[in-house]
């Protein structure tokens, strides 16, 4: 099979990585890349918004099978620019894709699949905005209605910066706070069928002990041994399933990666938000532990026939990654920083840690910075423990001129990690 993966971020190349290692992949080419995937698979250069340009690249190529990375493409509809030309393509359809594309109607499908989800309103007046506000108190939550990079959400206690936010954007939703932890759990669906992943979780602050701005997402880790075991199952029933039966209803089946965000509140699972693609960071950790061929898997979502699979097969060993952001970051990064000490951890920490590529490029000889995230170093052990270890420890060897990252990723999860707690997550992923 050959394969094309669109986009350029750490999550296409931890993509482009596991299609790498699947033997049922005879070619693998990714558009437009970066410096990470460039030594994984072939680099073609496409404007990724263009569903025509990318369908006439994929026939080009005589491509089996497109994965489209990004969220913009999907929304744009680059996944029905490629079907169109009779070419398998694993993502939603521009339709389908609204679920991320707008949290107005994301919310308006949970209503008709009667998914439990926080209380909102959507606002486009001033007076809308600030009686929303006053219904819901502090802490505010302020979430532009269209993508913004993983920028879009502010949640605060300072009423003034919640209304300046409300009012930058055209559209807005404003809900209440959900208390509890935040977890991220991924499915595969191929509009029937879902075939739930491993949860994680991730780190949305730019500073240690969750301080700062929000960002896309600062590192994480999987499993999550702190969660209940039957967490999958009870989201599967009340969150997954029902969302994609409800948009089959609709007449816009959803067919690729369902995201849910999801909050583990003191009156039960609320969704946070959908996303309607692999999340980053989160994705580097959970293809860390699939051992299942990834291809196939991706194919089959695409073709309409996951029901037909197996039982997918993961790791024991848990997985830590943690992202090395540029100076300035999530404001306006600083590019063009040499990256050094990447050849370091190749020769002294692989293959339990390695380093996914994000805003990165070559300028010659050299790999330089090229964007805000720059790489997210990516480690596996036996517990938490040992795979955070592993990938502080491949990070120490990584010089970037004023990159920054944060130093407790993984770090209360690992601390609370028993023996026990290690045997039983065990036992819930071998199940």
């Amino acid at each position: 099979m050959k394969v094309l993966v669109i986009g350029s971020g750490a999550r296409e190349h931890a993509l482009c990585r596991s299609l790498s290692l699947d033997p049922a992949v005879s070619e693998l080419h990714c558009a437009p890349g970066n410096a990470g995937t460039a030594e994984v698979a072939e680099a073609h250069q496409v404007d990724a918004l263009d569903g025509a340009a990318v369908a006439a690249l994929a026939k080009k190529l005589g491509a089996g099978l497109v994965v489209v990375g990004p969220e913009a493409p999907l929304v744009a509809g680059v996944a029905d620019a490629v079907r169109a030309e009779g070419i398998p393509c694993f993502g939603p359809s521009e339709e389908a894709a609204r679920l991320e594309g707008s949290k107005a109607f994301a919310k308006d499908v949970m209503a008709g699949a009667s998914v439990p989800t926080a209380r909102s309103y959507v606002c486009t007046t001033p007076e809308e905005i600030d009686a929303a506000l006053d219904a819901f108190g502090a802490p505010y939550v302020v979430k532009d209605d269209g993508l913004a990079a993983g920028k879009g959400v502010v949640v605060t206690d300072d009423v003034e910066a919640a209304r300046e936010h409300a009012l930058a954007c055209d559209r807005v939703v404003i809900e209440e706070f959900l208390d509890g932890p935040e977890v991220s759990l991924f499915a595969i669906t191929d509009g029937e069928t879902v075939v739930p992943l491993q949860p994680a979780q991730d780190f949305k602050r730019a500073l240690d002990g969750d301080e700062g701005p929000n960002t896309g997402g600062m590192g994480a880790y999987s499993p999550l041994p702190w969660a209940d075991p039957k967490l999958v199952d009870e989201v599967m029933r009340t969150v997954l399933q029902p969302t994609v039966d409800e948009l089959r209803r609709r007449g816009t089946p959803f067919s690729g990666l369902l995201y849910a965000g999801l909050a583990i509140t003191s009156r039960g699972v609320r969704v946070i938000e959908f996303n309607a693609r692999f999340g980053d960071p989160e994705t580097q950790v959970v293809l860390a532990r699939l051992r299942t061929p990834l291809a196939g898997v991706l194919l089959a979502a695409a073709e309409g026939t996951l029901a037909d699979l197996p039982p997918l097969r993961w790791s024991d060993d848990a997985a830590v990654t943690v992202v090395v952001a540029s100076h300035n970051y999530p404001g306006t990064p600083r590019t063009g920083d040499p990256i050094e000490g990447l050849g370091d951890v190749a020769a002294k920490d692989a293959p339990h840690a390695y380093v996914l590529h994000a805003g990165t490029k070559r300028d010659g000889e050299a790999v330089v910075s090229a964007g805000g995230r720059v790489l997210s170093v990516t480690a596996v052990g036996t517990g938490l423990g040992e795979a955070r270890e592993r990938a502080y420890a491949a990070l120490s060897r990584i010089r970037l001129d004023g990159g920054q990252h944060r130093t407790d990723i993984a770090a209360k999860a690992a601390a609370e990690e028993s023996p026990e707690a290690g045997q039983a997550a065990g036992n819930a992923t071998r199940e």
